[in-house]
């Protein structure tokens, strides 16, 4: 029966669920807890186990679980240290669960760890008493657990910026004494939608004129798509799509010639300028107006067939002075989703507007520009921080000024 209780690998015991690491006690206790699974398996009861527990016992005081186990009498040492160690198991299982009925056959067997079966004796024991298990009592004592390497957190990847494809360095402009912009740097990168925002005569527009190549800048430099608006100004050109503040169109021309006239003009053949100005009329619900003069277009409806014919020829960087200008919340809201659809394609778009929430809710980065400077600029979160980009702009504007004086406002005339 020893024999059979070294080579399981599988105790069936619910009293050695609390051990952590194998000593010689533990064997003892897992060779009678086996015995007794063996007798149970044979039809045997543990009232035949009996006076075997009682002749284990009464040579053996057990004191508590946590004090030392004295003993009258024993065969050996290491016998009278198995015993007690199994004792004092036997006492803190039974005080720290209520013991459960056993009835033979029926009984679950519960898998604990398996202890190592050796036929010498562990290196911490002495004169065939073993140590307690976690006791090492020389330097050639094997550690009682394997511990485990500390888990460190993987390092988050840094977010890959996409390339610049418009940078202004250094703009200025003057018009005689008033200095319009001073020092104005902007980056711009793809698949962004970058707004530019600043009160009334901020110099906004006057900076995306020389952006766009339609005001020279007394300095500075741009450049789109590393090329130069001023040195090569073609080729920069080609790659941009421009929407100007207060656009003058052809007005005695249809909507449907208008769309045609600025596809060819950018060097498209005329099965395709019919095919995109269809798809466009559709998307800013013109469709029924292109048969109409443009000078028979209500504000709204002139600036969504100017965007309109700034899409057909499909550029890489729209420029977009005041786009939401006389435009009603619907077809607002069909302009932000073309452009944001447009810039997860590959599209950036450069836009000025007054409407500081519209901002927020459509532009990925923000630039603020008050008196020719740029006093913030980053993405939206970097700019506005904890408020809304409309308090930011306030604050960085100089704050709302009340107006006191006047009085004269509450007597009404008449």
């Amino acid at each position: 029966m020893a024999s059979r209780a070294e080579n399981e690998d599988v105790y069936a015991t619910t009293d050695a669920a609390w051990m952590t690491e194998a000593s010689d006690a533990d064997e003892a206790d897992a060779a009678a807890a086996e015995d007794d699974a063996a007798d149970d398996d044979m039809g045997d009861t543990d009232a035949d186990d009996a006076s075997a527990g009682d002749a284990m016992t009464d040579d053996t005081t057990v004191i508590g679980a946590d004090e030392t186990t004295t003993t009258e009498g024993g065969t050996d040492g290491g016998s009278a240290a198995a015993t007690s160690a199994a004792a004092a198991a036997a006492a803190t299982t039974t005080a720290a669960r209520p013991a459960k009925p056993r009835t033979g056959k029926g009984r679950t067997k519960r898998p604990t760890k398996p202890a190592p079966s050796t036929d010498t004796e562990p290196p911490g024991s002495t004169d065939g008493v073993a140590t307690g298990a976690g006791v090492a009592t020389g330097t050639d004592a094997a550690p009682t657990a394997k511990k485990r390497a500390p888990r460190t957190a993987t390092p988050k990847q840094p977010q890959k910026l996409q390339p610049v494809v418009l940078e202004a360095t250094g703009l200025v402009k003057r018009y005689g004494q008033t200095l319009a912009v001073d020092e104005v740097d902007l980056e711009i990168r793809q698949g962004s939608i970058f707004g530019v925002v600043g009160p009334n005569g901020a110099g906004k527009t006057t900076t995306l004129s020389m952006i766009t190549g339609l005001l020279r800048p007394d300095a500075g430099s741009v450049t789109v798509l590393d090329h130069d608006v001023w040195a090569d100004p073609t080729a920069a050109k080609r790659s941009l799509g421009v929407l100007p503040d207060r656009l003058r169109l052809f007005d005695r021309l249809t909507g449907a010639q208008l769309l045609y006239y600025s596809a060819t003009l950018r060097g498209l053949d005329g099965a395709t300028a019919r095919a995109r100005s269809a798809d466009l009329a559709e998307a800013f619900g013109l469709g029924e107006a292109l048969g109409r003069q443009v000078a028979d277009y209500s504000v709204g409806m002139a600036k969504k067939i100017a965007l309109a014919a700034t899409l057909i020829h499909s550029p890489r960087v729209l420029v977009l002075d005041e786009p939401f200008e006389s435009v009603d919340p619907v077809s607002a809201a069909t302009i932000t989703d073309i452009l944001r659809r447009y810039t997860r394609g590959g599209g950036t778009v450069v836009l000025s507007s007054h409407s500081m929430e519209l901002v927020q809710r459509t532009c990925d980065s923000v630039a603020i520009i008050v008196g020719g400077k740029v006093l913030a600029s980053g993405t939206m979160a970097q700019v506005r921080g904890r408020k809304s980009l409309e308090d930011k702009f306030v604050e960085l504007a100089g704050g709302r000024v009340v107006a006191e004086s006047m009085e004269w406002l509450h007597s009404f005339s008449g």
